[in-house]
């Protein structure tokens, strides 16, 4: 066993376990073994086969991500920039997304490039809410991060006729099916040798769920010890649905159901009852996520293109909901993530107090580990896993340097992270990703997109082409 030592960064953002917040600690060193933080402190004195330069680095946990798509989104990029449908209250869900379809081939493809930009904007552990594909655990390992695996399931499929009704095309015994082959997959995910893969139980939708699948999907998770998430509270078109059937709003049904819990998360989470858009005559939902301990992932870039937004993260904070934050969409940049979210809260709420800094950054690292039930991730601290992120603070776009965290986060972003570490191993060196070739997987996905343009007219219930769908920026002359 060796130790690496980050010796006398300038900055280092540690943990104190006594008021359980960050702390500002300049002027400190940092030492790992084997994959686990051993120091943290000032005047390291022990043994380092390894050293590091930290002058000039701010040292922080890397970041927790705990929603997102790398198996699809990457290949939305140019096509789902500016549209939402009008007869679905602009979301994309309906009419586009089943539409836009990645192919088989392209798959891994998608997955590097997401995986790529995560790591290299400081994220070093995500969820990967995908479809089961082939090749797909060792693929997550190959990028050398620390993935909790996700298979998603579910007993119906939406689709649109007309632009302006969801319908729903039910099959339980597949969705049963798909539960039963997910939670073989979390079982393997676990026992990976990798040793940086785990797991979580998510039925896609709450609009796509049968009662029975969502309450067996729940007692499974609970049974592994396992968190389990779903999208919920995402659409309004989805609020007017589970209204319609079962007159509750989507986390009043979930809670009716028992399925609210401090091992739960919400992907999304924005139309609750006293949303502006979804007013209901109860005004409970933001209590019971708080009372029950629940997470809501808040991914705000993927809404905000449609002119959607939480009413806000602020709010939701000071009621007592535990916060993460997930990159639903590409760009997947935790930094641009965390930024945007921080504005939207504060112009929704009219007041820059509603979210602070400090606030923003616990979201991102001990809110998400928490969500995903691990107390050694999201923090520098003795006996955590040494996940890790250096930033240059010496970079001209971090500077002025009066407050680091903030130059990076409203300023900087990914392009000041220097050096990113999981589980004890450099994977970002002088912002070079060395586990996968970003470059050739961009380049493979941009040949890539005219196979799945071609295809939009047989998918779209109106036979339209891409360029209708999704008209270019400009009038080609």
């Amino acid at each position: 066993m060796t130790t690496t030592l980050i010796r006398n960064a300038s900055l280092v953002i540690a943990w104190d376990a006594e008021t359980k917040t960050h702390v500002s600690m300049p002027d400190a060193d940092v030492a790992y073994a084997d994959g686990v933080i051993s120091f943290v402190g000032r005047g390291y004195e022990g043994v380092a086969d390894t050293i590091i330069d930290g002058s000039g680095m701010m040292v922080m946990p890397g970041l927790v991500n705990i929603h997102s798509h790398p198996s699809s989104e990457p290949m939305n990029k140019g096509l789902t920039d500016e549209i939402g449908s009008p007869g679905f209250y602009n979301s994309s869900l309906y009419e586009y997304l089943p539409i836009f379809r990645s192919d088989a081939e392209v798959v891994p493809n998608c997955v590097r490039v997401a995986l790529s930009e995560l790591l290299l904007s400081g994220v070093t552990t995500v969820a990967d809410l995908s479809m089961a594909h082939p090749g797909w655990l060792d693929l997550l390992a190959e990028s050398g991060m620390r993935v909790c695996v996700a298979p998603m399931f579910k007993s119906a499929r939406w689709l649109t006729r007309n632009g302006h009704v969801v319908e729903y095309e039910w099959n339980e015994s597949a969705g049963e099916k798909a539960m039963a082959e997910a939670l073989t997959l979390i079982e393997r995910a676990e026992q990976h040798p990798s040793g940086r893969l785990f797991g979580m139980v998510v039925p896609a939708q709450i609009d796509t769920c049968t009662e029975t699948l969502l309450k067996d999907s729940f007692q499974e998770a609970t049974a592994r010890g396992v968190s389990w998430q779903i999208h919920a509270a995402q659409a309004v078109s989805e609020f007017h649905e589970i209204t319609r059937r079962h007159g509750y709003t989507p986390i009043g049904w979930l809670d009716h159901l028992g399925l609210l819990s401090e091992r739960s998360i919400i992907g999304h989470g924005i139309f609750l009852d006293d949303h502006p858009s979804t007013p209901w005559h109860t005004k409970t939902d933001l209590n019971r996520l708080a009372e029950t301990g629940t997470t809501v992932a808040h991914c705000p870039t993927v809404f905000a293109r449609r002119g959607i937004t939480m009413k806000d993260l602020g709010r939701y904070r000071c009621a007592g909901v535990n916060m993460g934050i997930g990159t639903d969409t590409y760009p997947h940049n935790m930094l641009d993530e965390m930024r945007l979210a921080a504005y939207l809260a504060r112009t929704q709420a009219t007041d820059p107090r509603t979210i602070t800094t400090t606030e923003l950054f616990a979201a991102a690292t001990i809110g998400g580990a928490q969500a995903l039930g691990r107390d050694d991730i999201g923090r520098l601290a003795k006996f955590c896993r040494a996940d890790i992120v250096l930033v240059d603070i010496t970079h001209p776009r971090m500077r002025p340097a009066r407050d680091p965290l903030r130059s990076l986060i409203y300023a900087a972003g990914d392009r000041a992270v220097h050096t990113v570490i999981v589980d004890g191993e450099i994977v970002v060196q002088a912002g070079r990703l060395l586990t996968m070739d970003y470059e050739q997987a961009a380049a493979a996905l941009n040949e890539a997109q005219q196979r799945v343009m071609d295809k939009v007219p047989e998918y779209d219930w109106a036979h339209r082409g891409v360029d209708e769908m999704s008209p270019p920026t400009f009038r080609t002359v």
